[in-house]
């Protein structure tokens, strides 16, 4: 009996090896966890095989181990859930690199800053602890307050920051990217003082004397910082590459965006990738208004090293919960000194939208665009309009990036002119209950990011984090779509709540269809790059309200482990954080600029931090 049982096992794997030589063997064979395909054809799988760092085949255990050969790894999940490698919809990945190496001024869950006092803590905290690079820099910089979750309500002044540091310049950016705040020393450099007129599309607010108490709002705050961001040189841009990269394979994202990028940020990021040291695919989207040159002689659907230029980004108006995006009406209950009817504003005029699409649509070259309120949709929908009168459909898949705020029939227009929607429904956990208490109001706030209105309309949808606005953390932006759970528990919208597997495309096969991608990135099928990212737990498995709970374990990028959670985040004791707080690294960042400009003043004066 022991013979027979031997003379059966034989001929079975001669059968095998047989399969495997008569099929092409796997350099890698997943297995040992659920599989989550996000391949409505073929939606689970038991195993995945790999060769050349592409997928050979999908499917049940015993028919992928045909593809077993000599040399063949065998990947054991080990209960692990697999899916394809998340597609970064929007976000920032250089200036990602940024808020990874400046002083961490979040609130809670993402930061520890609560009121003003553990600002300046945090701020004098970060100096402690990298004392040498700050002197060498000349500089201090914190990412990422946000006056909605200060116990005063309020944005820090010139003052509270003075009280940090009244001989260096200190420079905060507020989580939106769309303004900041500066100490007394930073607008002595910057020349900002009562008789400094406010930029088109920007606004230095004033105390009662007239002088600029520290907040800048848009191209106030943008426009004093872009000259020695390009003299700071390809080493400090480098940094900032390679640690927002880093931070996005952290979150399981395999595809990363650099959103409204220059020219310089893509040849910083051409640069690390050539070292092989930038871990994911990056597409980068320089401003329109700035970049057309550049873009003309760059765009290209092909990756070079990972790196490629996708098209063009117009930026219309602000931030919603900074009350300078766009509305069509006034807003709710703003807070701080606005005029009665206030609706914001746009950062450029109707010309510039028009001028930009049509350039777009005639070279037949992708456009996102940044467009928050109402009022800026109603913009881009009228340039859209007419640039595809005047040129037709080039096929270059427009895409809204935001629509925090829009009206149905603008869901309509949208859908009418191919524009994908690329949304941000991580706004209903991080400022949902400021939208309905200030913003739009409690009626208007149930529509922010309406997912339910576009599926409703056959539409694909991408869900992004717009990092370092918030942290590129994905499972967040899954919790969120799913539950529109605000801060406080409420639930915003539950129309527009949609299931997780609706909810995982948006991270997926959505937006690799947004990014012309959908052919090698998105699910896990026959053919596509093995792009994958390990979770703790099967998201479709667990009950929804706890999705938040799931960590990433593991990224892959065609095949290779680019990222593997430490033994903490495994046990779930602490969830992964992006902040680079150890001295060494900061202190090399630091010290890049330092050396990049060459010169003891401080490089941020003229630092251009245009997110979203």
């Amino acid at each position: 009996m022991s013979r027979l049982l031997n003379l059966v096992w034989l001929a079975g794997f001669a059968i095998s090896t047989s399969a495997a030589s008569a099929q092409e063997a796997a350099d890698t064979i997943y297995s040992g966890g659920p599989i989550l395909t996000i391949n409505d054809a073929q939606p689970n799988a038991e195993a995945v095989a790999v060769e050349d760092g592409r997928i050979l085949a999908v499917g049940a255990l015993a028919d992928i181990m045909a593809h077993r050969g000599d040399a063949t790894e065998l990947f054991d999940l080990d209960g692990r859930a697999m899916l394809p490698g998340f597609v970064d919809s929007h976000g920032h990945v250089v200036f990602g690199g940024l808020q990874a190496l400046s002083a961490n001024l979040l609130a809670p869950p993402d930061g520890a800053v609560t009121d003003i006092a553990s600002l300046q803590q945090a701020l004098r905290d970060w100096i402690d602890a990298n004392s040498e690079a700050v002197e060498k820099a000349g500089v201090i910089i914190g990412f990422g307050y946000d006056n909605a979750q200060l116990a005063e309500k309020r944005h820090p002044t010139r003052e509270d920051l003075d009280a940090v540091s009244q001989e260096l310049p200190i420079v905060i950016v507020h989580q939106s990217g769309h303004l900041g705040v500066a100490n007394s020393k930073t607008l002595e450099v910057v020349g900002y003082d009562a008789s400094t007129q406010d930029p088109a599309g920007g606004k230095i607010r004033r105390g009662a004397d007239g002088a600029p108490n520290g907040v800048l709002e848009e191209y106030a705050f943008f426009g004093t910082l872009v000259p020695v961001l390009k003299q700071l040189g390809p080493d400090a841009f480098a940094e900032f590459a390679v640690a927002g990269s880093e931070l996005w394979a952290r979150f399981g994202y395999t595809t990363g965006q650099d959103g409204r990028s220059t020219g310089f940020a893509v040849e910083a990021l051409k640069a690390m990738a050539a070292e092989g040291r930038i871990p994911i695919d990056v597409v980068a989207f320089p401003d329109v208004l700035e970049a057309r040159d550049y873009i003309r002689d760059n765009v290209s659907k092909e990756y070079e090293n990972g790196i490629r230029v996708g098209g063009c980004k117009l930026t219309i108006d602000g931030s919603p919960q900074g009350f300078t995006a766009l509305r069509d009406r006034p807003y709710y209950d703003p807070v701080g000194d606005y005029p009665a009817g206030y609706k914001g504003y746009s950062a450029v005029t109707i010309e510039q939208v028009q001028d930009a699409v049509n350039w777009c649509y005639e070279n037949g070259i992708q456009i996102i665009t940044h467009s928050n309120g109402e009022g800026a949709s109603d913009m881009l929908i009228a340039a859209l309009q007419a640039a595809q009168d005047k040129y037709g459909d080039p096929g270059n898949r427009p895409a809204l990036i935001h629509g925090q705020f829009l009206r149905e029939d603008q869901v309509d227009a949208y859908k009418r002119m191919g524009v994908f929607m690329s949304l941000f429904p991580m706004h209903t956990f991080y400022w949902g209950d400021w939208h309905r208490e200030h913003t739009v109001g409690p009626v208007n706030a149930e529509n922010i990011s309406p997912t339910g209105w576009v599926l409703e309309r056959g539409m694909m949808f991408g869900s992004h984090h717009d990092a370092p606005v918030a942290l590129p953390d994905s499972m967040r932006i899954l919790d969120a779509t799913v539950t529109r759970r605000t801060r406080s528990g409420d639930i915003l919208g539950p129309h527009h709540r949609v299931d997780v597997a609706t909810a995982l495309k948006a991270l997926t096969i959505w937006p690799a269809w947004q990014h012309f991608e959908e052919n090698d990135k998105g699910s896990i099928e026959a053919g596509k790059l093995a792009d994958f990212v390990l979770l703790s737990d099967d998201p479709t498995a667990i009950d929804p309200e706890t999705l938040d709970t799931v960590r990433v374990m593991a990224t892959i990028k065609e095949d290779t482990v680019i990222y593997e959670a430490s033994d903490e985040v495994k046990k779930g004791e602490i969830r992964t954080s992006p902040f680079m707080s150890d001295p060494v690294s900061a202190h090399n960042f630091l010290h890049a600029m330092y050396q990049a400009t060459g010169v003891e003043r401080p490089w941020l004066q003229q630092l251009n931090l245009r997110f979203e």
